[in-house]
């Protein structure tokens, strides 16, 4: 006889209520995203439990004949309590995870559920200024997973590579804090604002890179011409970009601990939810509804 009870580590997406004090529940597991049942009334202590951020082992039964699951149990091991307490927070962890349901994990659950669940913990532990950047990395490297990201390190008509000497000098920040023994991500992120600033202060604010959408990529600004139309991002926001898709030690450091003028940070806003929700061809509803939040 088949076994029907199964324990998955599972993070609770969202909890609906249904007929007679039932709850419809959505987790993100590994495998992807499960629909289970939660019955019990208000004061079910599993009903607690099972909150939306929460993760845990899910213990779920199936009737594969009937075509239903229920959750039987729910060890959470990782709570987010600042998501009840701050407005942004909330509203962020919906907008990812309304993108997650709508992508089907993008086709890599596994990943996803990675992805996410270091979104979430990572916001939990940040003030508001540091998890709004942390929004703009989990949307960059998620349209990563989707497979459209656009190309970022060098122009796609001339050739020329972004950023070459900066990253460089990022890296060498690495290698002066880790020689030193002083913590890593002090230097990369000194490293990382101070060529912003650089950047900024040579360019005057003007210098920019144009997004083609023809092109999947960045245009530098001696390529584009006036009259393209498209997203201009700065140098300074395009260097970002790089600094967060980067799997290095530095750049992941970097991209944690660094600031962007208000400028930058509208910019890219703009940017990757217009890119997000035209990769998913579809508006997202936790946009519309956090507006002046978001």
């Amino acid at each position: 006889m088949m076994n029907r009870n199964t324990r998955k580590d599972a993070l609770v997406l969202s909890v609906k209520e249904t007929a007679q004090d039932n709850r419809s529940v959505c987790l993100l597991t590994k495998e992807g995203l499960e629909w289970a049942t939660l019955f019990g009334g208000p004061k079910s202590k599993l009903r607690g439990s099972v909150s939306p951020w929460n993760r845990g082992s899910a213990y779920i039964y199936k009737n594969e004949e009937k075509g239903s699951a229920k959750i039987t149990d729910f060890d959470v091991q990782k709570y987010h309590p600042t998501f009840r307490e701050n407005l942004f927070k909330s509203f962020a962890a919906s907008l990812a995870g309304e993108i997650v349901s709508k992508s089907k994990c993008a086709g890599s659950p596994e990943q996803c559920y990675v992805l996410l669940n270091g979104f979430l913990d990572g916001m939990d532990l940040l003030g508001e200024d540091e998890a709004r950047l942390g929004l703009l990395r989990f949307l960059w490297r998620y349209l990563e997973l989707l497979g459209v990201r656009p190309q970022a390190d060098f122009c796609p008509r001339c050739q020329k590579e972004f950023f070459a000497a900066e990253r460089g000098a990022l890296m060498a920040g690495q290698g002066a804090s880790g020689a030193g023994g002083s913590s890593v991500g002090g230097m990369e992120a000194s490293a990382l604002n101070f060529i912003q600033s650089a950047l900024e202060s040579e360019s005057g604010g003007k210098r920019f890179a144009l997004y083609s959408q023809s092109e999947a990529a960045f245009v530098c600004a001696g390529c584009a011409s006036p009259q393209e139309k498209g997203f201009r991002i700065s140098e300074p926001a395009l260097f970002y970009l790089q600094v967060s898709g980067g799997t290095s030690s530095a750049c992941m450091a970097a991209a944690r601990k660094a600031r962007l003028s208000a400028r930058d940070f509208g910019q890219l806003k703009a940017f990757l939810y217009e890119l997000t929700e035209g990769a998913l061809g579809t508006r997202l509803k936790t946009l519309e509804s956090g507006k002046g939040i978001l």
